[in-house]
């Protein structure tokens, strides 16, 4: 999907969350929609989240 479509999607609908509920709950969605697009990039391998997910190893 191209980034212009995926911005106009989001767009839409953070403002009807806004028109429909209350500020707050607009940054509830907002927070929804970007972890749902990390998960969409880790699944799709655009991100690789292993160095941040991988415990240091101690001694080596």
């Amino acid at each position: 999907m191209p980034g212009t479509t995926l911005g106009t999607i989001v767009g839409l609908v953070l403002g009807l969350a806004l028109a429909f509920g209350s500020f707050g709950q607009m940054l509830i969605v907002a927070l929804f929609a970007a972890i749902g697009f990390v998960v969409a990039k880790v699944v799709t391998g655009d991100l690789d989240l292993s160095p941040y997910l991988s415990g240091r190893r101690l001694g080596r």
